[in-house]
């Protein structure tokens, strides 16, 4: 009896084992298949990010292809439109081509006598005034008449001397006599010295106070055209000698009249 008792014992405490040893097989491999899960997890949010990140590259460069696209576009629009231009003008036949320059030639020939003929003119008006009041030259097909601070101002002044006046007056005569469509451009120029008058803030705004004053001359006084006439100052910042003697200074304080032709006729045979 106790013998059989005894083997039952240890056959229900076998089965006992057995089954608890299953249980915690199966617990741990439980616990193993949540952590592949849990890994398998990570790596999908790993990738997920990874996607992320490539569909906003590609959308930055989505952008950036439609601008290369509209620039290219536009750089073909302008290519179709320069080549309708030079298709137009390859049409022209050699002859007229050549009748296209030659008008050109004459008209460049006949502002350039223009301009020497008005030279000329222009000195035989002022032939009066000394070379140290006053200079006319050509340069780059334009007319300068060079006035010294002398001939026109006094130390600090914007008022015009009687004597610059009429140097004034016999440029006026000329250039509405012979000159009707020729632009007039005052430049007032300074030296470096610093001036001492309330009047003007710097020799900057003396400079355009001085040019001002000589168009006004023209306008005024002598009926000149003001869509014709331009006043700037220059003030000492384009002096034509050092400014560090007397002499120097003195030739930095000038007054230069530029007198340039009209260009629209030539504007109009280039653009033919």
């Amino acid at each position: 009896m106790k013998k059989s008792f005894l083997f039952f014992s240890l056959l229900v405490l076998t089965i006992f084992l057995s089954a608890s040893c299953v249980s915690k097989k199966k617990y741990h491999a439980a616990l193993d298949h949540a952590d592949r899960l849990h890994d398998d997890s990570l790596d999908t949010h790993a990738k997920l990010g990874q996607c992320n990140a490539t569909l906003t590259g590609l959308q930055n460069d989505k952008g950036n292809l439609l601008n290369e696209k509209s620039e290219l576009e536009k750089q073909n629009e302008d290519a179709i439109n320069e080549l309708n231009r030079v298709s137009s003008t390859s049409k022209m036949t050699i002859a007229q081509q050549a009748k296209r320059l030659q008008d050109f030639q004459n008209m460049i020939q006949s502002q350039r006598d223009t301009m020497n003929k008005l030279k000329e003119s222009i000195a035989k008006a002022l032939v009066d005034f000394a070379p140290d009041e006053l200079t006319v030259y050509v340069k780059d097909g334009k007319i300068y008449v060079l006035l010294e601070e002398k001939l026109l101002f006094k130390s600090g002044s914007a008022v015009v001397d009687p004597k610059g006046k009429l140097a004034i007056g016999k440029l006026a005569n000329v250039l509405n006599t012979n000159a009707k469509n020729i632009n007039v451009e005052i430049e007032g120029y300074t030296d470096n010295v610093p001036i001492k008058t309330a009047k003007f803030e710097d020799n900057w705004a003396l400079s355009v106070a001085r040019s001002t004053a000589i168009a006004r001359v023209l306008i005024d006084g002598y009926n000149m055209d003001p869509n014709r006439v331009t006043a700037s100052g220059q003030g000492q910042y384009h002096p034509v000698q050092t400014n560090d003697t007397p002499e120097g200074r003195q030739a930095n304080r000038r007054t230069e009249i530029v007198l340039s032709p009209q260009l629209n006729n030539l504007y109009n045979i280039v653009n033919y």
